[in-house]
């Protein structure tokens, strides 16, 4: 890779990253170019030498976010214990509702509605990796726990199945007003558990 490549990408990443913020201010449909050339304090026309379209600037910006977010899960989920506590901390997108990750979740939902309503390949091939990196997770996570005789062998299979209650869950708290998202998860893990641990463990 040429020096100039590698410049232009860390170009890239500092004017998506000095106004991160935007999303968050104006939300990402509202966002505009000039807005961006402002926070970033270059002019308009440069921002086209790096980014093709204000599509493209709002992925940049998704895409930090998301790298922001899998290094924080990755720091905290070594500190975590039991299983059943690290499976709760892999679902803490959903449960917490402090400020700060409602603002993301609220941003998430905001994304999820660009992919739905067009048809964008690269968003999607975005949600694929996205989804691995989750599923790698929560195979070591179930595999440690397995190790560690907490769980029977068999939980692994279970991998798939809990990602998907996990988008039908953040599914469900984006469509409906005051749902009860914390009892419906401790019922399911629960019920889980009771199948999955080690008897007398």
């Amino acid at each position: 890779m040429s020096p100039k490549k590698i410049n232009k990408e860390e170009k890239r990443r500092e004017i998506a990253s000095s106004c991160s913020n935007l999303i968050r201010e104006v939300g990402m449909k509202n966002i505009t170019v000039a807005q961006v050339a402002i926070k970033a304090g270059i002019g308009k026309g440069t921002i086209y030498e790096y980014f093709k379209n204000k599509e493209d600037i709002v992925f940049e910006i998704i895409n930090i976010h998301i790298e922001n977010y899998k290094n924080e899960f990755l720091k905290n989920i070594k500190e975590i214990k039991t299983t059943k506590e690290k499976i709760f901390h892999f679902f803490k997108f959903v449960l917490d509702d402090n400020e700060e990750n409602i603002r993301h979740f609220n941003g998430y939902k905001e994304y999820l509605s660009i992919v739905l309503s067009e048809e964008n390949h690269a968003m999607k091939e975005f949600n694929f990796s996205c989804h691995e990196f989750f599923k790698e997770q929560l195979e070591k996570i179930i595999k440690d726990g397995i190790k560690n005789k907490e769980l029977i062998p068999s939980s692994l299979s279970l991998v798939s199945g809990i990602l998907t209650y996990e988008k039908g869950l953040v599914l469900l708290k984006m469509t409906h007003n005051d749902y009860d998202v914390k009892s419906n998860f401790e019922e399911f893990i629960n019920i889980i558990f009771s199948l999955i641990n080690v008897k007398n463990n």
